[in-house]
């Protein structure tokens, strides 16, 4: 069997608004990763997920017999969130990684129900 090595290219994530570029100029962005193309594929889907969550948190807003921190769906847009950043810990540099190191969602792990 034959694989494919492909050649790393640099992307930009913006988590805040949900976006993997392949060009910096095309929107604002916060991290710069060194990635193979097949992993683009992983960030859309994850901020694809984490839409569909925050739609539905939005629905469930207007029903206010349920608690915010007992909503499911918080802790899975948490859940998405620290594999997001943990993509972004593995693929970009030392300074960044120190900086995400730092961060909640990178240290904790959400308790199960």
């Amino acid at each position: 069997m034959i694989t494919v090595q492909q050649n790393p290219v640099k992307v930009y994530v913006s988590v805040v608004n949900q976006q993997v570029m392949t060009d910096k100029h095309s929107s604002p962005w916060e991290y710069e990763l060194t990635i193979t193309k097949e992993y683009i594929p992983i960030f859309e889907h994850l901020f694809d997920q984490m839409n569909q969550l925050e739609f539905r948190n939005f629905l469930r807003s207007h029903l206010p017999y349920v608690p915010y921190h007992f909503d499911s769906d918080n802790h899975e847009i948490d859940i998405r969130t620290m594999k997001l950043y943990a993509l972004i810990h593995e693929f970009t540099d030392t300074e960044t990684r120190k900086f995400i190191e730092k961060l909640p969602y990178f240290r904790s792990v959400p308790a199960q129900q």
